[in-house]
């Protein structure tokens, strides 16, 4: 009852333009999130159609329902997996059962279709190109890669080898499986493929992360040994895969302001067999950068808030026009996240990544970071990643569904630029004091030794008082000077 009860207030929101389903989902502190999240996605993708069998049936004035109450149960009934609640609701449900699947096979009848999803508006139509596959990331904190698969091939599952493109994902049935092509330890499933109750999923041995949420940890590759910070770290999965990356050594701290979060997040670090890392109730932008407990920090992961626009059952928000006011106030706090984290004196690497595609959460955000932080500059990632940042930023990453089969995401890495040299430091003074470059303060011309060498390569060989004759013009050329 209490599931259906918060997916109706949050489908309410979501309407009236409150907050992203995401962002409202995990504000909510439901007990199970994912559960949740899937039904108000879901429920949202047909939402036209339960208004219709709804209405056609006058489900509303019989059961003093409220409409938002209404299409989660009427969802459930006749395209999830039944009403879960017990009681009242599900007497009631069950009957008008009989005049809502009639109403349902009207509507078939009427648009010509035989399945459900084929009701759903050409917004949400999946064609092959939509289909995310299952990725599983193997935990090697507690196992490794190869016994993973070999256990999985005892099991019935049958193991093709590496991926190397998108149309070995497409091609994915039943219980096949493939390493994926970019990262060694993520192994990919068909889209229906169900790890929620296996052993290896329970005991921490596998980490079901979507492709695109694993890039983040694996291109920021912190030093075994290394001092990391998560900025925003709950729900944890990309905690977990920094943790594993360092092998559990060194120190990981991770930060995050919701404390029902990060005591869910502790829980699933403790299955994954986390040890290295340091859980704060904290708001990264109230941690001190000059703090002597991070000034061996190196690497940062900033995953901050954001409209959650490229989550693909959020489809919906993404066709609409979105609110200026509200993207804009996420992109502020992301960059002043960012801003943050290339505070650190000793940072060396940040990588900021999104679950977004709107550049103002995105590019923009880092364009305006760059130019705040001149110290530091993009890192060109994976070259051979089929989607890239929109120009300029082609060093960045973007992912989608059609382009790289995962969720619509966003990744960028800072990297601090080497330290300069006297005569490089020598040049921007000038320059910033309004003063003209001159060639000998940043380009130093070569020795008399290279010089010498540089003649020699170019000329016939000559005899060596003609040597000794430029020699003597040199130093006689540079008295002058002086």
């Amino acid at each position: 009852m209490a599931l259906y009860l918060k997916a109706a207030e949050i489908l309410e929101k979501a309407e009236q333009k409150k907050g992203a389903v995401k962002t409202l989902v995990y504000e909510s502190k439901f007990q199970n999130i994912k559960q949740l999240f899937a039904l108000v996605c879901e429920t949202q993708k047909y939402s036209s159609v339960l208004q219709e069998i709804i209405n056609s049936t006058k489900l509303l004035k019989e059961t003093k329902l409220r409409i938002h109450l209404a299409k989660v149960l009427v969802y459930d009934l006749l395209i999830g997996h039944g009403v879960k609640c017990g009681g009242a609701w599900k007497t009631m449900m069950l009957k008008h059962c009989s005049r809502l699947n009639a109403a349902l096979a009207r509507i078939k009848i009427k648009r010509k279709v035989s399945r459900n999803q084929d009701l759903l508006p050409a917004s949400f139509q999946q064609t092959q190109d939509d289909v995310i596959p299952r990725y599983v990331r193997v935990n090697t904190l507690k196992t490794t890669l190869e016994d993973v698969i070999d256990y999985l091939k005892r099991e019935g599952f049958s193991y093709q080898g590496t991926a190397s493109g998108l149309e070995d994902l497409d091609r994915l049935s039943g219980k096949t499986f493939l390493c994926d092509l970019h990262l060694q330890d993520l192994l990919v499933f068909s889209a229906k493929t169900v790890f929620h109750d296996h052993f290896l999923y329970k005991a921490g041995h596998i980490i079901l992360q979507d492709k695109a949420s694993c890039l983040p940890a694996f291109l920021l590759n912190p030093q075994v040994g290394s001092h990391v910070i998560d900025a925003c770290a709950a729900p944890g999965n990309k905690t977990s895969h920094l943790a594993a990356i360092m092998k559990n050594k060194g120190k990981l701290f991770a930060f995050d302001l919701d404390a029902k979060r990060l005591s869910t997040m502790s829980t699933l670090l403790l299955r994954a067999g986390v040890t290295c890392h340091q859980l704060a109730n904290q708001d990264f932008l109230k941690v001190d950068p000059q703090s002597s407990e991070y000034k061996e920090v190196k690497y940062i992961l900033l995953d901050p808030s954001c409209s959650g626009s490229g989550m693909v059952c959020l489809r919906d928000e993404v066709s609409e026009p979105q609110d200026e006011g509200r993207l804009q106030a996420l992109a502020t706090f992301q960059q002043r996240c960012l801003n943050h984290a290339l505070q650190f004196p000793q940072v060396q690497r940040v990588v900021y990544s999104t679950c977004s595609i709107h550049s103002q959460e995105n590019e923009e955000v880092v364009s305006a970071c760059l130019q705040q932080n001149p110290a530091f500059r993009l890192v060109y990632l994976l070259p051979n990643w089929l989607e890239r940042g929109h120009e300029p930023f082609t060093e960045c990453l973007r992912a989608s569904t059609a382009k790289t089969r995962t969720h619509g995401f966003f990744v960028a890495m800072l990297e601090r630029r080497p330290p300069q040299t006297d005569k490089e430091n020598l040049v921007i003074t000038t320059l910033a004091s309004g003063g003209e470059e001159k060639q000998d303060t940043h380009q130093s011309g070569p020795s008399d030794e290279e010089q010498e060498n540089m003649e020699t390569e170019n000329e016939q060989p000559t005899n060596p008082e003609s040597k000794k004759k430029r020699r003597r013009n040199r130093k006689k050329h540079k008295q002058q000077e002086s």
